[in-house]
């Protein structure tokens, strides 16, 4: 399992949008200056999360995005299924059948290992990050 730049990147910009609250949208430019990526890709990441419901947009002078859920309610999971980004170790214990899993000796080692990574995931919400960083 490696978490991509697109991963990582979804979960920074969230979770600096998250630290800003919701009272106010944030311009997708503020929040990419502020975490040093390119607009162009923070803004195909932003429209997955949109796409999803954790966020959405506001058009006009003052518009940007907003979380469109409680921070307690959003897992890193969530935001990680929202952009696409797999967590599971191996590809015989993701969406894809493995032919030598009735027979494989350690399927079970890698289905426990990434069952607990994506229990962690599920686990910890924006508002659990907002804690630790404040």
């Amino acid at each position: 399992m490696r978490i991509t730049t697109k991963g990582r990147y979804a979960l920074r910009a969230i979770t600096n949008l998250a630290m800003k609250g919701t009272d106010r949208p944030v311009p997708i430019k503020t929040l990419a200056a502020e975490e040093g990526i390119s607009p162009e890709f923070l803004e195909q990441i932003f429209f997955k999360l949109k796409k999803s419901g954790i966020i959405s947009s506001v058009r006009g002078p003052g518009g940007g995005f907003v979380l469109e859920q409680a921070p307690e309610d959003v897992s890193v999971k969530d935001i990680f299924d929202a952009v696409g980004e797999g967590l599971e170790i191996t590809p015989c214990v993701g969406d894809e059948e493995c032919d030598r899993k009735d027979t494989c000796l350690v399927h079970g080692v890698w289905k426990e290992a990434s069952d607990h990574i994506v229990g962690y995931f599920e686990g910890l919400s924006l508002r659990k990050i907002m804690e630790m960083n404040q």
